[in-house]
């Protein structure tokens, strides 16, 4: 399921006194199966590029194939994509809209044309595999605290079973613990369904010990694309950009300037424990 962007650019409000443009000549490949951190400072392009991945966008210019066929072709069908590239909002509020969560999670199956039962089997399914107890599905979604509501969200996307998973800040405003549960969800989900999860944030602490590959965004254009190790060795650039990489990587970057043999992919305290314990 491979989505390939070829020099694709995106331009609001042309020809006029307000007219940005988001995303300048962007050209990129998303295999089947990674987990790639999409980082940015706020209004680098982050949000209008993954709005491309599922047809919500338009570009201005270039092309978007997905499985080798381009998505504006006339045989082309937008609904099959929309199914398959699963987007989550950065604000949950703005999915969920039924009076209750079950039925909130059901209205994608039922969308999409799937049988009563197997609509219910996937989204029951899915509650769970994001952590939502059986005792919550009859409340209204606009009750549940913030994390829960991230996770609603989720679910009522991983009940149409996409095969790529786009989240926009999912763990914007939640505190220490909740963005650390949120993460740990996402990942779990990426194992055990085997998808591709695209995670964007501005937060280079925040995907770190997830990801295994980084694409940072600048002013509308790709800055790097690598893996976090590699991305993360770029300290002084990335605070050119108004990015920051994770106290701990600063540290052991330092340290091994100094002539100590530390490795450098260190993103966690854990993971710093355990380097300077060998």
């Amino acid at each position: 399921m491979s989505i390939i962007l070829d020099h694709v650019s995106h331009i609001y409000n042309p020809g006029t006194t307000f007219e940005k443009r988001a995303l300048d000549d962007i050209s990129l490949v998303i295999p089947d199966g990674e987990f790639i951190g999409l980082i940015g400072h706020t209004g680098s392009g982050k949000s209008t590029l993954i709005q491309h991945l599922n047809g919500l966008l338009k570009p201005s210019s270039g092309n978007i194939f997905f499985n080798g066929q381009s998505i504006f072709d006339n045989d082309f069908k937008m609904k099959d994509l929309r199914r398959e590239v699963g987007l989550v909002f950065q604000y949950p509020e703005y999915q969920l809209f039924e009076v209750s969560v079950i039925k909130d999670v059901l209205f994608g199956p039922n969308n999409l044309g799937m049988k009563t039962l197997d609509a219910e089997v996937a989204a029951y399914a899915a509650l769970k595999s994001v952590g939502i107890d059986e005792s919550l599905l009859d409340v209204s979604p606009l009750d549940l605290s913030g994390g829960q509501k991230r996770r609603v969200a989720i679910a009522g996307v991983l009940a149409m079973k996409p095969k790529v998973l786009v989240l926009d800040e999912p763990a914007a405003g939640l505190d220490p613990l909740g963005r650390r549960e949120i993460l740990d969800t996402i990942a779990n989900i990426r194992k055990e369904q085997n998808i591709t999860v695209i995670l964007v944030s501005h937060s280079m602490e925040d995907v770190a010990q997830y990801v295994e590959r980084i694409i940072v965004m600048n002013k509308g254009k790709i800055a790097m694309d690598d893996t976090p190790q590699e991305v993360y060795s770029h300290d002084e650039e990335l605070q050119a950009m108004g990015l920051d990489i994770p106290e701990i990587t600063r540290l052991f970057l330092r340290l091994k300037k100094e002539g100590y043999r530390l490795p450098t992919d260190v993103f966690t305290v854990d993971q710093a424990y355990e380097a300077m314990m060998k």
